[in-house]
């Protein structure tokens, strides 16, 4: 990190004219290759989750190469560690965007993260593809949102657990930023509207990397213990699950009393720990390791074959970030550039297909059509899907529970090009985002 900003302060010093920097020649001209930045945490909590990310980039990476790159050029790939440090995050990519000369970046898990990175993809007209979950209440022209948004997650979550599982009392436990912030001012105001009462829910947030879980799964335990059906919806990030799980055991919590729902566990998350205490409780993705169809047996192959190994995992945000490249790719080839505006024009409409037979679709809003999966988590530390929507369903953007979003909008092609479009007073900006 203090390489970084060093490195930093000396490339703003050479801009100003006070120093001349070492010429530095490489590998190849920088016009022979297109570069693609890969930020993501490589260290500190989030690293968990993110490095098989950067693994998955360089995997499609690698694959399209030997398919003759695109536009005629190899790809490079531009690989940083932000370390779950999300000011170094907006730093390192600035540093992608001005210094290396990506054309596009991959990365980010965190809405943190995102809403970090956020300005320095607008001030510099790039373009970043974020393949995670998150909150919705946003849509901005320079990021396309391959992850779920709350109507292809949390949403039908929350229905799968109140109709299949006769789910009564809530508990919205989550790490405390703005993702499970958000997300679960949803879910509160969608169950209030539902009919459920206001002391049937139970809101928890604990910071990033929590570990001493053992008072909070108590009160969680004798939330549920008044004669009502309950279950914990988790929006608990990155290494903080480990011992959240490991203390639902310990404290004899299983999934027929109390079952968690969880939107940031996978099966990378679950690999390499004893998940016996886990069986039984659920996940909402898009995706899941154990879908069985052709597209899925074929990428799951190929990508152990890369990484050496017939036992790493794949993931729904590595096939969010499979979706978010190959439609990259279609669109530079279909405007013929590599360009941010000429991408951006391009991409809309575009599609390509899932892992789960189906297509995936960029839409005006700069977000995509998914399946929503429910899948129960297994001995051997897959998931059995249990539940699975009949149709694709479009993200949103803006939350149709939020009085403050419901008339909101995100179109960003002609004549709209708006993030936040009021449908009412027929206005851009009409309302500020949920935070």
């Amino acid at each position: 990190m203090n390489f970084t900003r060093a490195k930093s302060a000396l490339l703003a010093a050479a801009l100003a004219g006070s120093i001349s920097l070492p010429m530095v020649v490489p590998t190849m001209a920088q016009e022979d290759t297109i570069k693609v930045g890969i930020l993501h945490s490589l260290s500190g909590t989030m690293a968990i989750s993110e490095t098989t990310l950067k693994d998955t980039m360089l995997f499609l990476i690698e694959q399209q190469n030997a398919k003759g790159g695109v536009l005629g050029k190899k790809l490079e790939p531009v690989v940083v560690d932000i370390a779950s440090d999300w000011p170094l995050a907006a730093e390192l990519a600035r540093q992608l965007i001005e210094v290396d000369g990506v054309d596009a970046v991959f990365g980010c898990w965190t809405s943190v993260c995102r809403k970090s990175v956020l300005p320095v993809f607008e001030e510099l007209n790039s373009l970043l593809f974020y393949p995670v979950q998150y909150e919705g209440e946003e849509s901005q022209r320079n990021v396309f949102y391959t992850g779920a948004s709350p109507n292809q997650q949390a949403i039908p979550a929350v229905d799968y657990l109140a109709d299949e599982e006769g789910v009564e009392r809530w508990v919205l436990a989550g790490t405390d930023y703005v993702y499970p912030q958000t997300t679960n001012k949803i879910l509160e105001q969608y169950l209030l509207d539902k009919g459920v009462a206001k002391e049937d829910i139970m809101i928890n947030y604990t910071p990033f990397g929590h570990s001493d879980w053992q008072t909070i799964v108590s009160d969680i335990k004798a939330f549920g213990s008044e004669g009502k059906k309950t279950a914990v919806v988790s929006t608990i990030n990155g290494d903080a699950n480990v011992p959240f799980y490991r203390e639902l055991g310990n404290q004899g919590i299983k999934a027929e009393d109390i079952p968690v729902v969880a939107f940031s566990v996978g099966e990378e998350e679950l690999s390499g720990f004893d998940t016996t205490p886990l069986v039984g409780h659920l996940a909402a993705w898009n995706y899941f390791m154990s879908v069985d169809t052709p597209e899925n047996e074929a990428f799951i192959a190929d990508w152990q074959k890369f990484i050496g190994s017939d036992t790493r995992v794949t993931n729904d945000p590595m096939e969010a970030h499979v979706i978010g490249f190959n439609l990259w790719v279609k669109a530079v080839e279909a405007a013929g550039s590599t360009e941010a505006d000429a991408v951006i024009d391009s991409i809309v409409g575009l599609e390509t297909p899932n892992l789960t037979g189906g297509v995936a679709k960029m839409l005006p809003n700069h977000h995509i059509t998914k399946p929503v999966l429910i899948g129960e988590i297994q001995d051997d530390g897959q998931f059995f899907v249990v539940w699975e929507t009949e149709d694709l369903v479009p993200g949103d953007a803006w939350s149709d529970f939020l009085p403050e979003s419901k008339a909101l909008e995100a179109d960003w092609t002609a004549p709209v090009n708006c993030g936040n479009y009021n449908t009412e007073t027929k206005s851009c900006g009409g309302a500020v985002a949920a935070q």
